[in-house]
């Protein structure tokens, strides 16, 4: 636990929503059950196996030190999450408010964005922190799009969750940006997002994406394909068997230089997986680079991390 405390005790005050400390990557042994994240102004820790009192004491007690230092006019606001293994097959977690308040509504910044989040109910919280270096890739390309072309992209977003790549790409000047997911409760706050950031130029398809190809198909073709499929969801998606259903879709999907971004969390199928999946269901599709993780994130084995891929349909 000694990394985690030195992380605290170095952190500095933070404006945008990031993760303070990766134990989860295998860097700091001894420490793997722990993540603390920033959702400013709250802070969230995360133990993925038990903890005991003492321990999470001793971590609230640097938090708190740290905090008088840094922002000492400001109350220190904390949740802890406990995510043993009996309560993630169970779909479930522990969370507790241990100091402070959190905002209601709850709104963070990233890179100029205002997103909504909500850190006390689930384990998904709204943003997906480690996604923050794919985000960064829509805004450039996007943005470079506009500066060669003189229009603005047209973006389908699968899977959109709460549409924070949307909110990216329309911020980057992105003329349209279709956004699908089966969640309707994920797609409002995707709609409060985009409000919140004063954006139009955004559809939200509340569907279940396998069911509605012919109205996404109908909306292209796209400059820009977003696809960040969780790796496995009962029922919904599951990556094995599942991602070449959207790969076999994307040459029709992407205009004539169109570019794919796809995404891929699961710690048991590596960079490896992704990119033989794309040479056998769309093999004209050219691989152009890995997007980097965030520092933050870095983990001791690629593979296990997050893989974010571009691809680039032939002009």
């Amino acid at each position: 636990m000694q990394a985690l405390l030195y992380a605290i005790a170095a952190m500095p005050a933070p404006t945008d929503a990031c993760r303070i400390f990766h134990g989860r990557g295998g860097l700091h042994p001894g420490c793997e059950q722990w993540t603390l994240d920033a959702y400013p102004p709250v802070f969230l820790l995360t133990s993925f196996a038990p903890a005991a009192d003492d321990e999470v004491a001793a971590i609230g007690a640097a938090l708190q030190a740290r905090w008088q230092q840094i922002a000492p006019a400001q109350p220190l606001n904390w949740v802890f999450q406990h995510r043993g293994a009996a309560l993630r097959i169970e779909g479930r977690s522990d969370t507790r408010l241990m100091a402070g308040s959190v905002p209601d509504p709850h709104v963070v910044a990233e890179d100029g964005a205002r997103l909504r989040v909500h850190v006390l109910q689930g384990q998904n919280h709204g943003l997906f922190l480690d996604m923050a270096a794919g985000r960064r890739w829509v805004r450039a390309h996007v943005a470079a799009h506009r500066a060669r072309t003189g229009r603005g992209s047209r973006v389908l977003n699968l899977f959109a969750y709460t549409c924070a790549f949307s909110v990216a790409a329309l911020q980057a000047g992105a003329a349209q940006v279709v956004n699908v997911d089966m969640g309707r409760g994920a797609m409002a706050t995707g709609q409060q997002n985009h409000g919140l950031n004063g954006l139009a130029g955004a559809s939200f398809l509340a569907h279940d994406i396998f069911s509605t190809w012919g109205k996404i198909t109908r909306g292209g073709p796209y400059d820009l394909v977003i696809a960040d499929p969780p790796s496995y969801q009962k029922g919904s998606f599951v990556a094995t068997k599942d991602y070449a259903r959207i790969l076999r879709r994307l040459p029709d999907l992407l205009t004539p230089g169109g570019h794919a971004l796809l995404c891929l969390n699961a710690p048991e199928l590596g960079e490896s997986f992704l990119r033989e999946q794309v040479s056998l269901a769309a093999p004209g599709l050219a691989f152009v680079a890995r997007v980097p993780n965030p520092p933050a994130f870095a983990d001791v084995d690629a593979d296990r991390a997050l893989k974010v891929l571009a691809y680039r349909q032939p002009a």
